[in-house]
């Protein structure tokens, strides 16, 4: 892929139409779900047909349930409870035994056990528990809830017009799932033999193993617990994932495949592979001696990393007819989404080019321009560097009031699930708008001047304009960004 890359100074994955390029990149595809763009540098040029929501969109797409698994609690009113009350879900880990996390801190869904989860949340999926890694079931619970809060009785619908985009991390192994097959590998020898795993490992392993683990089977246990027989698809995007599942379906509808889409994401990052691999590569916070809850700080000068965490969010979309037909309550409408990937030559993501071409290409898809929005739903991944890129991105997009437009960032109450933040935090918006407030970010007391945001802290910002934009990103040079209305 570099080798490709160097014959320009960058290019971009954007959701505009592609340019007739000789070279074959559809490899690409696995990265992001859209087409690609070139550019001579790391600059964004609009290229090609923009399509305004009057033009691409026959059919008006709804928010009608929201399904919340998170650290703040499961279901709306402990979510909404834990937002009003500027109460952090970052806490000691509790769930498992070990962890690689700084101080063992990290954001669980603490609700959400073995026992809890066949008594309760899972219960009518008991017989699929043993299929089931902590990723999928916080994304099935979700859609549980997702289905109820929005009173949707799917046995009452056309089957045929339900669809499910979901979204997930990577799915990982515990150690101890692993242990007996990996010490069956080793022969006679001290360490593991890839040789040996084929004929003494892989027996040793559970027959259903692999099931438990893949990215598709949120997706997959969804539309079989909901009958849902339209579109269905699994994007594995990290913390860009919630968004561009929400976007996919968008489309479904919009091109009228669908009556009614499940989408969200989730993902869990405390888990003992998750909590090593982001130990070895990401900055995480670490500040002996202060309360775990004050960790995660978002756009603050202090600064020093991100908390991980676990969640997840089932976002239930119909279109408005449907809606209105059967007296649905509305949470807000989705208006459009936009997705990019950027790297320079070298491979290095280009983070702040990624949010700006993915919002330019969502204010397309929506209709709209910057002066639009009302509020931002920050990235805010609590990183010196990421923050710092968002705040550019932002900046350069909203010209003169980029040091205006209020700013949050949710993952200082929630840690960073990966693909379950995106929708937990549109969540968080949307029940901000209905209670006519932006929610504050935790832990914001030194302003940064490398950001220069106008973030909302302290207490929750009144507001009038409920049009808002989202933004989610990876390490990766993906982007996201969605906009919607509460109501």
């Amino acid at each position: 892929m570099n080798q490709i890359a160097g014959k320009r100074e960058a290019f971009s994955l954007s959701s505009e139409p592609a340019l007739q390029n000789r070279a074959d990149f559809s490899f690409l595809r696995s990265f992001v779900p859209c087409k690609v763009i070139w550019y001579s540098n790391a600059e964004a040029i609009p290229r090609g047909k923009r399509y305004s929501m009057s033009e691409s969109s026959a059919k008006r797409v709804v928010i009608t349930g929201l399904g919340i698994v998170s650290p703040l609690g499961i279901g709306i009113e402990p979510f909404e409870a834990g937002l009003k009350a500027g109460r952090s879900g970052i806490a000691p880990i509790s769930l498992i035994s070990y962890s690689a996390l700084p101080g063992s801190i990290g954001a669980e869904v603490k609700e959400l056990t073995d026992e809890t989860a066949k008594a309760k949340w899972l219960k009518s999926q008991r017989r699929n528990l043993k299929v089931m890694s902590r990723d999928i079931q916080l994304g099935v619970a979700s859609a549980i809830i997702g289905l109820e809060n929005a009173g949707i009785n799917t046995e009452q619908l056309d089957h045929e017009r339900i669809g499910v985009e979901f979204g997930s991390n990577q799915m990982y192994s515990p150690p101890e799932n692993l242990m007996d097959g990996a010490f069956a590998a080793r022969g006679d020898h001290p360490e593991f033999r890839l040789e040996e795993w084929g004929p003494n490992g892989l027996g040793k392993m559970e027959p259903l193993w692999l099931l438990r683990y893949l990215p598709n089977m949120p997706s997959c246990h969804i539309s079989i617990l909901a009958d849902a027989r339209g579109p269905s698809n699994s994007l594995t995007l990290a913390e860009a994932s919630g968004n561009a599942s929400v976007g996919e379906a968008l489309r479904i509808m919009r091109r009228g495949q669908a009556d009614v889409m499940i989408t969200g994401a989730t993902g869990t990052k405390t888990g003992a592979v998750k909590a090593i691999h982001a130990a070895l590569q990401v900055p995480l916070a670490h500040f002996e001696g202060e309360p775990p809850e004050k960790w995660s700080r978002p756009f603050d000068a202090t600064r020093n990393g991100q908390v991980l965490g676990e969640g997840a969010c089932a976002i239930i979309l119909e279109t408005a007819e449907h809606a209105a037909a059967r007296g649905a309550k509305i949470y807000g409408t989705i208006l459009g989404t936009g997705s990019s990937c950027v790297l320079d030559k070298a491979g290095k993501p280009n983070t702040r080019q990624a949010l700006i071409n993915a919002a330019r290409a969502a204010f397309r898809d929506a209709g709209l321009t910057p002066a639009d929005i009302g509020h931002v739903n920050a990235l805010g991944l609590s990183t010196p560097y990421s923050d710092a890129e968002e705040a550019a991105a932002i900046h350069e997009l909203f010209g003169a009031r980029g040091a205006e437009i209020p700013v949050t960032a949710f993952k200082s109450y929630l840690g960073n699930s990966g693909a379950g933040s995106g929708p937990l935090e549109i969540a968080a918006s949307l029940i901000g708008c209905a209670q006519g407030v932006v929610f504050p970010t935790l832990n914001y007391r030194t302003p940064d001047p490398a950001c220069r945001l106008n973030v909302v802290y302290g207490s929750p910002s009144p507001l009038s304009n409920k049009v808002f934009l989202k933004l989610s990103a990876t390490d990766f040079g993906q982007a996201t960004a969605l906009i919607a209305v509460g109501v």
